[in-house]
């Protein structure tokens, strides 16, 4: 029989599972801003359909490689950092470890625990070394040694595929037409994803999902307007 993971277990997959969805949605939401914005700007300045689609796959593709490097670099860093100080805990308790079960001790005390729990807690703490480094981490430095901080490769590669995604929403529509059509179509398409993710959102927030998919619509439809509006001025300007 295959015992249950227990509820901390369960927690720890829930709240992984839950951030990797939240940072897809967001993925998802700057790849189809940013590439939606792009798209209308050159829309704006009245260029042609192969222009539209050059530009649109432009602005995907730096888009994409841009986030999966951002996030890898970014995770890499935290990684190092996060094992730095694990390994610099991991030596001050080989090296005094009366001090650190003080330390330990102490911090449950300011916690409002009575010092003789408290006492007794930390030195139970202290007996196997592997308990006492994740105590001293998780007290002392906020982190948790067994949720560990993910692969950079694996937030890398999600970050590339949501902006991805993302981004040929508003572009697809120019890849079968052209013109008036297409740019409506692209529009609507766009909007009605933006909608759908700031309704997603909500399960995070806990907002009402109208009032979050109204608010992500609303940004991405003024920045998609700004955007064409000053490629309306530069063709009408300049004759771009």
């Amino acid at each position: 029989m295959v015992p249950h993971p227990g509820p901390r277990a369960t927690e720890q997959r829930a709240r992984g599972k839950s951030g990797a969805l939240r940072a897809a949605i967001f993925g998802v939401n700057d790849g189809l801003v940013s590439n939606l914005s792009l798209i209308m700007g050159v829309t704006g300045a009245g260029v042609s359909n192969r222009v539209i689609l050059l530009t649109g796959v432009a602005g995907l593709l730096a888009g994409a490689f841009s986030m999966g490097a951002g996030e890898y670099i970014s995770m890499r860093v935290q990684r190092e950092l996060f094992e730095r100080l694990i390994h610099t805990e991991a030596h001050e308790l080989w090296r005094s470890p009366a001090e650190e079960l003080e330390e330990l001790a102490g911090i449950y005390r300011e916690r409002g625990v009575p010092p003789d729990v408290a006492d007794e807690v930390a030195a139970a703490l202290m007996r196997d070394p592997d308990t006492a480094l994740a105590a001293h981490a998780r007290e002392e430095l906020g982190l948790d040694p067994e949720e560990g901080l993910g692969s950079p490769w694996g937030a890398a590669g999600s970050s590339f595929v949501a902006f991805t995604l993302g981004a040929l929403v508003p572009l697809v529509p120019f890849m079968f037409g052209t013109g008036v059509g297409a740019a409506m179509a692209s529009v609507v398409a766009s909007g009605l994803t933006l909608f759908a993710v700031g309704g997603a959102v909500s399960a995070f927030t806990g907002r009402p999902v109208l009032l979050s998919g109204s608010r992500m619509l609303l940004f991405g439809a003024a920045a998609a307007s700004i955007t064409y509006g000053v490629g309306r001025l530069l063709h009408v300007g300049t004759g771009i």
